[in-house]
């Protein structure tokens, strides 16, 4: 793989304790299952705008949808959901942000999670429309 392009360079990493770090997931293969939990590097420094910036609200609170969403989506285990919530909380805090307002972007996300169709809604919406198309 190395040959393909001089930019690029592929290194093998042996996974510890039956685990490897990919991208900002940490992929666990335990006897029956893999788990999946977000990767920090031990350099992350927990930072975003700070709340009291002078800064479009917009931009001080963009990292959190984004944490909160990835949260969310991610198949990982209760465990690792709770945990993951407990580190965007205290990453709000240390930025300054009031816990009340990291809940209400939670909420948000929540009820677009809720709302998003899922691929059998959206294979069963297309088959319907393909199904109307051919009736008018």
């Amino acid at each position: 793989m190395n040959n393909n392009n001089e930019q690029l360079e592929f290194k093998a990493t042996m996974g510890v304790s039956k685990s490897i770090n990919y991208w900002d997931l940490t992929i666990s293969r335990n006897i029956n299952k893999i788990e999946i939990s977000v990767y920090r590097k031990v350099t992350n420094a927990n930072i975003t705008i700070q709340y009291t910036y002078i800064h479009p609200w917009d931009h001080k609170r963009a990292a959190f949808p984004h944490y909160i969403n990835r949260e969310l989506t991610l198949s990982i285990t209760e465990q690792a959901r709770t945990q993951e919530w407990e580190n965007i909380c205290n990453k709000a805090q240390q930025n300054g942000f009031p816990i009340k307002v990291i809940q209400n972007v939670n909420e948000k996300e929540i009820t677009k999670q809720i709302k998003r169709p899922t691929r059998k809604t959206k294979k069963k919406q297309k088959k319907q429309n393909k199904q109307t198309t051919k009736i008018g």
